[in-house]
């Protein structure tokens, strides 16, 4: 590992003097422009950010082997409170949590003391974070870099945020958002602990009553199983408050009360008690007009909702257990008729109590069961919202209920699916005077990162963006649909957050960033003005040579810069600067956009990754909208995710000094696919260098020894081999199947060589194309070592620079390829005979020629999806007239033969070659064989031929593709 590290620091300096990775418009050089999300410097830069980064860089240096011109660049996110938030703990002296600090981030307490100035504390985080990114080996061009602090870029989200003005898509009105009570501001997923999105959903209040009028509201996702309440639950030690809210009195938690009074209500609190004084009031459930008791309850949350529940037994998982609980310990067992679950929904697959089958097929045992309750409520709520019908005869249960509301039940909810229920269920409520809603964080609880736990608050005179903007979102979903997306399974969500989103808070009160340009004191929070900066890189650095100050960058600029708007002559004369220098700038970014790859993790997908799309197709014209989005998973440790709580997380810079850039590199590579969450552990990495060291030693071997001849068959397998593999690793890094690209290249390449070694007996002229051709392949993955590689080779330059020839990918030898199909078919036949019958010596027979014609009609029969049964069907008699015996195993084996060599490709080798001359082939390969084999001689025969021996009678067991097989110790 040593060398490892003296490698990286040796190129990673020469990468910074050359200024390898500096990009700029070339002429007739096609561009590929590749960014990741920015981090926020509020901490130094850890394996998550290194896998996204990686990910962005492996195929940005891929593109460059391809000839593309790339851009590659890097900024920091300094907006909002991530950063304050730490600074402020520094400068208000929080012991504990500098220590902790000190501890996670591995910078000693006295530096950390001088960072309690949030731009100070930005500023050390992004120096640090930025130099391990340079001996990560991120291929970046840093003359584009920024802060989100910057004059120029808050100039440039000024500009966007009145485009968006102008275009009604920024609106001021009454809205809920997340909201820290503690600071008193909006809050989004990157001002909070976790970095978790508050999710608001709206509640359904049901206004129960008692004898005395007094209000019971509660708090429910599906008002269509009101029809089916037994009790209503309280938890007997939560605090509640007697409250006046809107001229009644209610009954909710103290901290519901407390809720209730950021959502334009205000409660006035009047009494206090403890929930357990509630217990045996009997409230009248206004849909059915009968009265339920209140019971105790352990599970119900006083933080969420209004801490009273109403209890659905035969429809949610939690009421039916927590019911048998109360029944089984204050009633002996025996059910009273009143709180018997009442069936009030079918669902194919249940029975008339779905929520008792789920928990009995789960064997929840308790309240405390939280896991198995939880998975157990998943299911039932999933399956009758998808698929549930109220029943016709749950009109049974509103025999005290008027006329009017009995002839409504059976109009608009009895027979319909749950999901017309639920809305025709809200506005029975309405008319009987029942319905009120709340709002509530649905994923609760969540932090601020003070601590704080969020609240909603419903905003007067707020500004939002027009998220629900009905013609945006259509535009949103074009793109959408125009757009790769990795992995593919990634675009339901973002086409599922398209669906959701509504207005969004866009600025705070407090934190770094840009100001409304139009309401001082608020600034545009962290997840509004990160939706476009991609287009900043194309020209920021340009923009600062003309040495102008910010405040002359307004509208006019960046209207010419990304729109093409206005005349550039009079924009020049405005500003005092030359008009090739304007037009540079214009040039400059159209030869960049529209982005061809946007890469973060998965957890930005309802958020950023959706707000990018949207305010993209807001913005720029369609040629301009982006072309794909790369969403990889997790990185996990040691089976855990990373959390400051748990004491595990990573420091890319600590594990770069531990491992390497290179092994860290390819470790996380080979870890997991980008679309999977990745466990990083010690052993892949150590792997990892344990293979690079093989690799290297195995590379400088051969080169050294490589003699200049042509070295036959094994020469031209090595080449067809070579094209083989670049064709095939080009096409799984184009669909960001890294791990399998990197397994070809550091295993399976290094194996076709040392099987060529053995079998040519020593290093050919093809050889050294290999290796030459192999290091360029290693370069996106381990480019230190690659770099390292390529000069010990003699070549000049940077491999980072070099290109793979498009012979080797564009087009495949078809020739080829299906003749080594069928060696591995045979190879793999060939072992499984000697897993059972041990020998040094195989001989094969190979089928006539006359049935070449059975493996077109097979091979045709399998192209357009027919069946073995139909091909069996079909080609019975061919087979038996062609002199087949056993002809369902023999239509079996050839159908499985051709499905493994692929019936196009056979198809393709048979209109080019005639048939396929099984005998030649294998006798070609005979020497490729018996290394692979691990024998010492195979021998090949053609079954028709009378002289050939006939060793175990195999000849009459050759069919088409598959050889008769013999194995023998010697013969």
């Amino acid at each position: 590992m040593a060398f490892l590290r003296r490698v990286a620091e040796k190129w990673s300096a020469r990468y910074e003097r050359d200024r390898v990775f500096d990009a700029d418009p070339a002429e007739g050089v096609p561009k590929y422009f590749v960014t990741a999300a920015y981090m926020y410097p509020n901490g130094p830069i850890h394996v998550g950010h290194g896998r996204t980064y990686l990910v962005a860089d492996v195929i940005a240096r891929f593109k460059r082997l391809l000839g593309y011109n790339v851009l590659f660049p890097m900024g920091f996110h300094y907006t909002g409170t991530p950063v304050l938030v730490r600074a402020e703990a520094i400068a208000e002296g929080r012991v504990k949590e500098v220590e902790s600090m000190s501890s996670t981030f591995n910078v000693d307490v006295e530096t950390l003391r001088k960072l309690g100035d949030p731009v100070a504390f930005a500023r050390y985080f992004h120096e640090l974070s930025k130099e391990v990114m340079k001996l990560y080996g991120l291929s970046i061009d840093w003359r584009r870099e920024f802060t989100t602090i910057d004059p120029e870029y808050k100039s440039f989200i000024r500009w966007q945020f009145t485009k968006l003005l102008k275009l009604g898509l920024l609106v001021k009105g009454t809205h809920p958002v997340g909201w820290c009570p503690r600071h008193g501001m909006p809050v989004g997923m990157h001002d909070t602990e976790g970095d978790v999105e508050p999710e608001i959903g709206e509640l359904t209040l049901i206004k129960f009553r008692d004898r005395e009028g007094r209000v019971y509201p509660v708090a429910t996702l599906r008002p269509e199983t009101v029809f089916g309440v037994t009790n209503v639950w309280v938890n007997p030690e939560a605090e509640y408050c007697l409250a006046e809210v809107d001229g009644e009195v209610w009954v909710v938690s103290c901290i519901a009360a407390e809720k209730l009074s950021y959502q334009l209500r205000k409660p006035s609190v009047l009494r206090r008690i403890f929930g357990r004084e509630l217990v045996g009031v009997r409230l009248v459930n206004p849909a059915t007009n009968e009265e339920v008791p209140v019971l105790p309850a352990s599970f119900v949350n006083p933080r969420f909702g209004t801490g009273v529940v109403m209890s659905v037994p035969a429809h949610a998982p939690y009421d039916y257990v927590a019911l048998r609980d109360y029944v089984d310990r204050e009633l002996g067992g025996a059910w009273p008729q009143e709180l018997l679950p009442r069936p009030l929904i079918t669902v194919p697959g249940y029975g008339e109590v779905p929520a008792r089958d789920v928990v009995e097929q789960l064997g929840v045992r308790s309240q405390s069961d939280v896991g198995l309750l939880e998975e157990a409520t998943k299911r039932v709520y999933r399956d009758e919202f998808e698929r549930g019908v109220v029943r016709e005869d749950a009109a049974r249960y509103l025999a005290r209920q008027s006329k009017a509301v009995v002839e409504f039940f059976a109009k608009y909810i009895a027979g319909r699916s749950v999901k017309e229920a639920r809305e025709s269920s809200k506005e029975l409520l309405r008319s009987l005077g029942a319905y009120d809603s709340m709002y509530e964080v649905v994923n609760s609880p969540v932090y601020c990162r003070c601590g704080t736990e969020i609240v909603v608050k419903v905003l007067e005179e707020q500004w939002f963006i027009d998220y629900g903007n009905p013609r945006w979102k259509e535009l949103a979903r074009e793109a959408l649909k125009s757009m790769e997306v990795v992995p593919e399974e990634a675009r339901n969500g973002i086409e599922a957050t398209i669906d959701w989103l509504r207005e969004r808070a866009c600025a705070r009160t407090r934190g770094l960033g840009t100001e409304l340009p139009w309401a001082p004191g608020w600034v545009i929070e962290a997840l509004s003005d990160s939706t476009i900066y991609m287009a900043f890189y194309t020209v920021i650095h340009r923009v600062r040579s003309l040495g102008l100050p910010a405040e002359k960058l307004g509208e006019e600029f960046w209207d010419y810069v990304f729109l093409g708007s206005g005349s550039a002559s009079e924009l020049a004369e405005k500003l005092g600067v030359r008009v090739e220098d304007l037009e540079a700038i214009r040039r400059e970014f159209l030869y960049w956009y529209p982005l061809d790859s946007r890469h973060s993790g998965k957890d930005l997908i309802p958020n950023h990754l959706t707000f990018f799309i949207f305010n993209h197709v807001a913005i720029f014209p369609r040629e301009l909208w982006p072309r794909r989005i790369v969403a990889n998973g997790w990185v996990l440790v040691e089976g855990a995710k990373m959390s400051k709580s748990k004491g595990n997380v990573k420091l890319l810079k600590n594990l770069i000094e531990a491992y390497s850039p290179d092994a860290l590199r390819l470790g996380l590579v080979l870890g997991a696919e980008v679309d999977q969450d990745l466990d990083l552990r010690e052993d892949v990495v150590l792997s990892a260098v344990r293979q690079l060291a093989r690799v290297y030693e195995v590379i400088r071997r051969v080169w050294a020894e490589s003699e200049d001849v042509d070295l036959g068959v094994a020469d031209e397998w090595l080449r067809g081999t070579l094209k083989q593999h670049v064709a095939s690793y080009v096409e799984e890094v184009e669909r960001v199947r890294l791990r399998s690209a990197a397994i070809r290249v550091y295993f399976k390449m290094l194996e076709d060589l040392e099987t060529y070694l053995k079998w040519a007996g020593k290093a050919g002229r093809a050889a050294r194309e290999y290796v030459a051709m192999w290091v360029r392949m290693m370069s996106p993955f381990t480019p230190f070592l690659a770099e390292e590689l390529w000069e010990s080779l003699g070549y000049g330059g940077y491999v980072a620079k070099s290109v793979l020839p498009r012979e080797l990918y564009e087009e495949r030898d078809v020739v080829f390829d299906v003749e080594q199909k069928y060696l591995e078919l045979v190879i793999n036949d060939v072992r499984s005979v000697l897993e059972v019958t041990k020998g040094d010596v195989v001989v094969l027979y190979t089928a006539s020629r006359d049935l070449t014609e059975l493996v077109r009609r097979v091979a045709e029969m399998v192209s357009l999806g027919r069946e073995l049964k139909d091909l069996i069907r079909t080609l019975r008699e061919e087979a038996v007239r062609a002199g087949i015996s056993d002809v369902l195993r023999a239509l079996k084996s050839v159908h499985e033969a051709v499905v493994y060599i692929t019936p196009a490709a056979l198809l393709n080798y048979i209109e080019r070659r005639g048939y396929l001359d099984e005998y030649e082939v294998l006798a070609k390969y005979r020497g490729l064989l018996e290394v692979k084999l691990g024998v010492k001689e195979v021998k090949v025969y053609r079954a028709s031929d009378p002289d050939a021996p006939d060793y175990g009678g195999r000849k009459r067991r050759a069919l088409p593709l598959r050889p008769g097989i013999y194995v023998a110790s010697s013969l």
